[in-house]
């Protein structure tokens, strides 16, 4: 029964994976598929976290945060609980040799390949922190587990690397678009994020994707996220020129949080008495700050709303800035799971507010409007930590609904993402990639860079000479125009240098010369995992035509020649290209 099912069925498949090569129209409809899954996978992600914040406090749906107060401190201990959850988690799956893959390193480095398992755990570690309080946002569960339907359903159906890329990109963008009800916000999330460019054979399919996921969390009945912003304004030269300095600052915020998780979380991964059990002391500390301010609790949903319509003192803000970064910075650090995209919106805010009321303090009274500067500030310091400037522009627009904000919103945004690419280079995501030693800057695909290394480029039938050989014996083992060039080595294979065979034959040499006197490029070699970039690099520096591979040890196993690595990176460079325009 089984042998008849597979045999019906792998016909079908394979005439649908001709079909979604060759029509545009059919791979739209499969992003839409994905886009419906990732719609509804948000919505069960969302009901999940918010059940354990119900169950953990007692608090209904995007309450968390705005609580005034604490009334029973020991509901608290839900931290310290969620901290044991995610280290009985961890220990199921401790037995992993590598780190778990996310969507945004999936699409730069794996060619949008993610392994299933990983989204499971990625999710499920996410909304455990989530649900017990600390101070991380689903989104980057959404967008993983979206991502990762795409990419488990492009991978059966065996999609080009381009294709998959963006089909990946479809379900991550559907899946933050369908948490805000904002399908625009998750297309342009697709684009800037998890894809890294635009190309019209994408844009079709990824706005249906992210329609799609929309459609589901309307008909499943969920409002989408709205804020209220200010009915009415002019907005004047000196308003702009403001919110650009509103930009520039949270720009210098949104680097200070990056470093500020990292260097904490490198100092306690240094405390190896606490291996095994961060979470659990993460959880403990977060206790007595979110005793403080519980707007330091969750994403921060129901503390932005409070406060937009309440407009708290200056003095208030400053309070729960600091305690929110800190609980940020904790929860990450201490191993809770989960992204800064809520959290930079709702810091953002903050800074906005805090911002608009230092300038009222001044000899000429009020000059922002208190709310305009918070929605400027939720886009600004968003795109600082996350990037995207027009993913936050578009998503402060679908959740005001105003577009005379639009223009300002949007000049902070590029003056915030101008100046963190100048002076950090990196959004949270690559940030945390690049210190894994991934050297990735952004989410475009560097993966098959990566993968056309210097152990596939290299040939294995160069010619060998011994170091200790005269140039009487070098003659007489490789005769003039048989080789350009031969590779010394010693005794034991370990690499001594490149002989031009033509230097050897030159007439004013001494034939009992040794031949080590004529070798070059002694200290430019390569290593077998050397990626294109570095192998082109390496020529340039030493301006060489030819180079060896040797292995750890030293010993040769190859070589590259300039021209050879030069055609093969244009050759996948435009193959890439191509699939990225569905060019065939």
């Amino acid at each position: 029964m089984r042998r008849s099912l597979r045999s019906l069925l792998l016909p079908l498949a394979l005439r649908q994976r001709r079909r979604l090569r060759e029509s545009e129209a059919a791979f739209i409809l499969l992003a839409t598929i994905v886009g419906l899954a990732a719609g509804l996978l948000t919505n069960v992600q969302q009901a999940l976290a918010h059940g354990l914040q119900q169950l953990f406090y007692g608090v209904t749906i995007n309450r968390l945060s705005a609580l005034g107060s604490i009334h029973h401190p020991w509901k608290l201990l839900a931290l310290p609980i969620g901290g044991l959850l995610l280290i009985l988690l961890s220990r199921l799956v401790r037995r992993r040799s590598r780190p778990l893959v996310d969507v945004v390193e999936a699409n730069a480095l794996h060619g949008g390949r993610i392994p299933p398992a990983d989204n499971l755990v990625i999710a499920a570690q996410t909304i455990i922190s989530n649900g017990a309080g600390a101070s991380v946002g689903l989104e980057a569960a959404y967008a993983q587990v979206g991502g990762g339907v795409a990419s488990m359903l492009g991978q059966w159906l065996k999609l080009r690397r381009g294709d998959l890329r963006t089909l990946v990109g479809a379900g991550a963008g559907a899946a933050v678009g369908a948490a805000f009800g904002a399908p625009l916000t998750g297309a342009f999330y697709a684009f800037e994020i998890v894809i890294g460019n635009y190309t019209p054979a994408a844009i079709a399919p990824v706005m249906g994707a992210a329609l799609a996921a929309a459609f589901v969390t309307r008909a499943l009945g969920v409002e989408p996220y709205l804020l209220v912003s200010s009915a009415e304004r002019t907005v004047t030269s000196v308003d702009y020129l403001l919110f650009a300095l509103l930009g520039l600052l949270c720009a210098g915020l949104g680097i200070l949080v990056m470093r500020l998780v990292t260097s904490t979380e490198r100092r306690v991964q240094g405390w190896k008495i606490l291996d095994g059990w961060r979470p659990l002391v993460g959880g403990l500390i977060l206790m007595p700050i979110a005793l403080m301010s519980p707007q330091s609790l969750s994403a921060g949903h129901g503390a932005l709303h409070l406060n937009l319509l309440l407009h708290p003192a200056t003095t208030f803000l400053v309070v729960v800035l600091v305690l929110k970064i800190a609980a940020s910075v904790i929860s990450l650090s201490f191993g809770f799971r989960g992204g800064l995209f809520f959290a930079s919106l709702f810091l953002g805010s903050l800074v906005g507010q805090i911002y608009a009321q230092l300038l009222a303090l001044g000899p000429l009274g009020p000059m922002v409007d208190v709310t305009d500067a918070a929605l400027v500030g939720m886009a600004a310091l968003s795109v600082a930590i996350v990037g995207g400037p027009m993913t936050l522009s578009i998503l402060v627009l679908e959740t005001t609904r105003d577009f005379g904000l639009m223009g300002v919103v949007l000049t902070a945004s590029l003056v915030s993402s101008a100046f963190t690419r100048e002076m950090f280079g990196y959004s949270f995501s690559t940030w945390r990639l690049h210190l894994r030693g991934a050297g990735v800057r952004g989410p475009r695909d560097v993966g098959w860079a990566l993968d056309l290394n210097a152990g596939r480029l290299m040939r294995r039938d160069w010619v060998p000479v011994q170091a200790d050989m005269t140039i009487a014996e070098f003659r007489m083992r490789i005769p003039l125009g048989s080789t350009s060039r031969a590779v010394m080595v010693d005794a034991d294979g370990h690499y001594g240098g490149i002989v031009p065979t033509a230097a050897a034959y030159r007439s004013d040499l001494d034939q009992a010369t040794r031949i080590d006197a004529l070798a070059t490029l002694g200290d430019a070699t390569l290593q077998p995992t050397s990626g294109i970039e570095a192998i082109l690099d390496r020529f340039d520096a030493a301006g060489a035509d030819e180079l060896a591979v040797v292995d750890p040890e030293g010993r040769v196993v190859g070589v590259v020649t300039e021209r050879y690595a030069r055609r093969r990176y244009l050759e996948e460079a435009e193959t890439v290209r191509r699939e990225a325009f569905r060019e065939d």
